[in-house]
């Protein structure tokens, strides 16, 4: 609590989650009470926070505007911890794409602290069943991997990772080379941020937001299917020409992610580029909390920039779609290959 949020007396905290978390909701709340501050408890029936049954029936005008009392909490809190505990990964299936992604873009101001780090926040994933099945796993196999994931020493991973995106801080131009896969961003000015256990757990990431009109060429995501708010697509391939998505295709749920793309003018653009830099995540889950940090991975975000490493690009959407390069794929910074096969060569 003291690295991610580091709570101050008197502060007011949201604590969320499922009810499945109940043990680890019941330890944050303790936890919060011993720093002297408000925890102010928000436990959802499915694990995600949303209020599907509501949002099925009500008129699409109360979609677009959260009630005055819930958006008072995001644009006055000090702190949040969110914790999502699913029943069923697939919930969010339940709810119309359009009608979530209204709901969605209704809350995205008041959510703006966030993404600024004014409202200082963490979040994680409680161990659940469907959690589990998700990735393939027993729920006792996914604890295991979910701790080892984020029991790891953060200070030593700060500064191995530290030393890598200072390569990227010093560089004008990123090139990821795969199967199918060629493209350039553009990255000058624009500095890289490592993700080590601080507003995700588990951390293990360092990323930037590209410069928005510079991608150019082709990726194809063939090794693993990415999922979003429920729905699952598989073999997205992507053609960017200064820095926007102008062809996209994908071999399952391609419906699904052309919507997405013409959500809004920012959605086509790039919102972030990551790196996948943690040692306990060797395998895919379908589940980008973890995803998005595996080692030898790379990631890009469609949508929505990130205000604290520069990025401008507004968007509802902030789609982070997986690149496996441990075999065969490689980063280039300004020419100078610095990663193949996964493996670091600076």
């Amino acid at each position: 609590m003291e690295t991610c949020v580091d709570v101050q007396p008197g502060w007011q905290v949201l604590v969320t989650g499922g009810h499945l978390a109940r043990p680890l909701l019941e330890e944050v709340n303790r936890l919060v009470g011993r720093r002297g501050a408000y925890a102010v408890q928000r436990v959802s029936l499915n694990g995600y926070g949303t209020n599907i049954p509501w949002a099925q029936e009500a008129p699409e005008e109360l979609l677009g505007t959260p009630a005055p009392i819930e958006a008072y909490a995001f644009d006055n809190a000090d702190g949040w911890i969110s914790i999502e505990a699913p029943e069923n990964t697939r919930e969010l299936t339940n709810l119309p794409a359009e009608r979530l992604a209204r709901l969605q873009s209704g809350l995205r101001p008041h959510l703006e602290r966030m993404f600024t780090h004014e409202l200082k926040w963490v979040g994680c994933q409680y161990p659940t069943p469907s959690l589990a099945q998700e990735a393939g796993l027993s729920l006792q196999e996914f604890e295991d991997f979910l701790y080892g994931a984020c029991l790891l020493d953060w200070d030593a991973e700060r500064e191995r990772m530290s030393r890598y995106a200072q390569h990227f801080d010093d560089a004008e131009e990123v090139r990821l080379v795969g199967a199918r896969t060629d493209i350039r961003i553009g990255v000058a000015g624009r500095p890289a941020l490592v993700d080590a256990g601080g507003a995700n757990m588990p951390g293990g990431e360092f990323f930037l937001s590209p410069v928005e009109d510079s991608a150019e060429g082709e990726i194809v995501f063939g090794e693993f299917p990415a999922v979003y708010n429920g729905r699952e697509v598989a073999g997205i391939a992507l053609r960017f020409e200064a820095g926007r998505v102008v062809e996209a295709s994908a071999t399952a749920n391609e419906e699904f992610l052309l919507e997405m793309l013409d959500l809004d003018e920012g959605a086509r653009r790039l919102g972030e580029l990551g790196i996948g830099c943690n040692p306990g995540i060797t395998r895919y889950m379908k589940n980008t909390l973890f995803d998005e940090k595996m080692d030898g991975t790379a990631h890009l975000a469609l949508g929505n920039g990130l205000p604290e490493v520069g990025g401008t690009n507004v968007s509802q959407l902030h789609w982070d779609i997986v690149k496996d390069l441990r075999q065969g794929g490689r980063i280039e910074l300004d020419g100078q290959v610095v990663q193949e096969d996964g493996r670091w060569l600076v």
